[in-house]
C-alpha cells in the first residue's frame, strides 16, 4: 500500500493562522472557526507562498501563486529580444490553432488558426518555422524563439515535420502550411537560437493556450 503524499495546509483565517503538516492540525484551526480560510497545498514552498500572498476571496485560485513563482524567474534567463510560440489542439487530430507572443507583455503577435484536423506537434512545428520567417523578414537575426516542445524542436532541425497525420480533404489547410514551412526550413537559413522553455521551473509557457 502506498504510503500517502505529504501534504502542506495553509490556514490563513481560523483559531490560528499558519502552515500546517498534518491535517488534523489544520483541522484543530478550522472546524469551529466562522468562514475559515484555508487549503491544501503539494509541496511547502507552495505553501509558504500561498501564505505570505493572502487569502484572495471565496474563488481562490492558485494563478496568483504561479505568477509570483515564474515571473521573476523565468524574466532573469529569457531575453526581452525573443518569442514565446505554442499551439493547442481540440482533440488529436482536431482543431489546431498556433500562435506567437511577446513573452514580458503577453502581446500576440501571430495567431493562425484554428484549422481542421490537425495536430498539436503539426501546430507547434509552425509556429516555430512562422516565429523563423517572421524575424528574417525584420533582419532581426539573433532573437530568441521559446517552445515547450522538443517534438517540434526536433521537426524544425529535420527540416520536416515527421507527422504520421493522414492528408484528406479536410485538412488541406493544414498539409500546406507543411508544405510551405518544409520549403522554407530547405531553403533558408537561419541563427535564431530556438530554445526549449523550462516548464518545470518557469511554469507554463507565455504563448500557452490556458487549456490545460
Amino acid at each position: 500500500m502506498k504510503k500517502p503524499k505529504q501534504k502542506f495546509y495553509v490556514v490563513w483565517e481560523g483559531n490560528t493562522p499558519g502552515i500546517y503538516s498534518q491535517w488534523e492540525d489544520c483541522l484543530l484551526q478550522v472546524k469551529a472557526y466562522n468562514n475559515a480560510k484555508y487549503k491544501a497545498f503539494e509541496n511547502l514552498e507552495d505553501a509558504e507562498d500561498a501564505f505570505a500572498l493572502g487569502y484572495s476571496g471565496k474563488n481562490y485560485s492558485e494563478s496568483k501563486l504561479a505568477q509570483k513563482k515564474t515571473s521573476i524567474k523565468w524574466a532573469d534567463f529569457v531575453s526581452s529580444n525573443s518569442i514565446a510560440v505554442d499551439a493547442a489542439c481540440e482533440g488529436n487530430p482536431g482543431k489546431m490553432e498556433y500562435r506567437g507572443v511577446n513573452p514580458f507583455t503577453g502581446e500576440e503577435i501571430f495567431h493562425v488558426g484554428p484549422l481542421v484536423n490537425g495536430t498539436n506537434n503539426i501546430g507547434e512545428f509552425l509556429a516555430i518555422v512562422h516565429a523563423l520567417a517572421l524575424f528574417e523578414k525584420t533582419n532581426n537575426t539573433k532573437a530568441e524563439i521559446y517552445t515547450d516542445s522538443v517534438t517540434a524542436i526536433s521537426w524544425v532541425k529535420r527540416k520536416k515535420a515527421n507527422t504520421k497525420l493522414i492528408h484528406d480533404s479536410s485538412n488541406s489547410d493544414v498539409f500546406e502550411l507543411l508544405k510551405r514551412a518544409t520549403l522554407w526550413l530547405n531553403n533558408h537559413s537561419y541563427s535564431n537560437p530556438i530554445i526549449k522553455w523550462n516548464t518545470e521551473q518557469w511554469g507554463e509557457i507565455p504563448a500557452d493556450f490556458g487549456r490545460k
